[in-house]
């Protein structure tokens, strides 16, 4: 069994060729046209024809169509691939009922209710970077949604500029050289040398996480929420706080049952949620 799976996101699009075991036996990654989606398969393929090809591709690739003599590409929402990768061979495995919230550049998250992604009425479940988590109505709200806007890689990076901007003194410019060039990295850098600005923004970042995992876990009860995605890095500083944010937030009864993990997957986790959902289809 060779199984293509192709996370096209904008200008950072990833693949992976794997097993029916979930062995990943190729990696690759290139831009996010429609012509790159095409080029990445076929660097994929490594001059075999695949068994099965799934995409997730909640915006770039979604007209793809099938490569001559190739199986039909299976579309699938980038939310649903994560879910799918973490019940198979990732940190919800076993579970028939789990959340993956995956953050980093984009917010997406993926629900898997009675061992099946849910993919909502319009094939839009899990559009989790609009979950309205405060009631002011800033205009990068309205852009990119609530949470997306307090919690991808650019609102963490924002949010330690505008302090800085406000007057508040932090090491983190002068190792990111600019306000412009401030990165999630350069803040969870700065929190972790102690530096009291930064430290303040991560403790915002997780309550802005804690509060997303209780609303999506108070409405499905899952067994497990896995969050995903570049945040994973800085596990050693937001585990613990995301889990008591989450916990005081929760009825006892789902709160002292919810498991939570970090997911170990890594860049390919959609990728290779697609290409399992391919695999499962076909």
């Amino acid at each position: 069994m060779l199984a293509l799976g192709i996370d096209a996101w904008d200008s950072a699009t990833r693949g992976v060729a794997v097993d029916a075991q979930g062995k990943v036996l190729r990696r690759a990654r290139n831009d996010g046209t429609e012509s790159g989606v095409r080029t990445l398969l076929n660097e994929l393929a490594a001059g075999h024809r695949p068994d099965t090809v799934g995409v997730a591709a909640d915006t770039a690739g979604a007209g793809l169509g099938a490569v001559e003599g190739w199986p039909v590409p299976l579309i699938c929402t980038s939310g649903a691939a994560a879910v799918v990768a973490e019940s198979w061979i990732g940190a919800a495995v076993g579970a028939r009922d789990a959340v993956c919230l995956v953050i980093g550049d984009r917010v997406i998250a993926g629900l898997m209710l009675n061992n099946a992604p849910w993919l909502g009425a319009h094939g839009l479940a899990g559009a989790a970077a609009w979950f309205a988590l405060n009631p002011v109505e800033r205009q990068d709200y309205r852009k990119f949604g609530n949470l997306a806007a307090e919690v991808s890689s650019d609102g963490i990076a924002r949010r330690l500029a505008w302090r800085v901007q406000a007057g508040d003194e932090s090491m983190v410019i002068e190792r990111a050289g600019s306000l412009d060039a401030i990165t999630a990295a350069h803040v969870f850098e700065g929190a972790r040398r102690g530096d009291g600005v930064a430290i303040s923004v991560v403790r915002e970042t997780a309550k802005y996480i804690g509060m997303a995992i209780a609303n999506m876990a108070s409405l499905i009860d899952p067994e497990i929420v896995v969050l995903g995605g570049p945040i994973a890095d800085a596990r050693d500083l937001l585990l613990e706080p995301i889990r008591q944010e989450f916990a005081r937030r929760l009825p006892a009864g789902i709160a002292q049952q919810l498991r939570f993990a970090i997911s170990d997957l890594g860049e390919h986790a959609v990728a290779t949620g697609a290409a399992r959902l391919a695999m499962v289809a076909g």
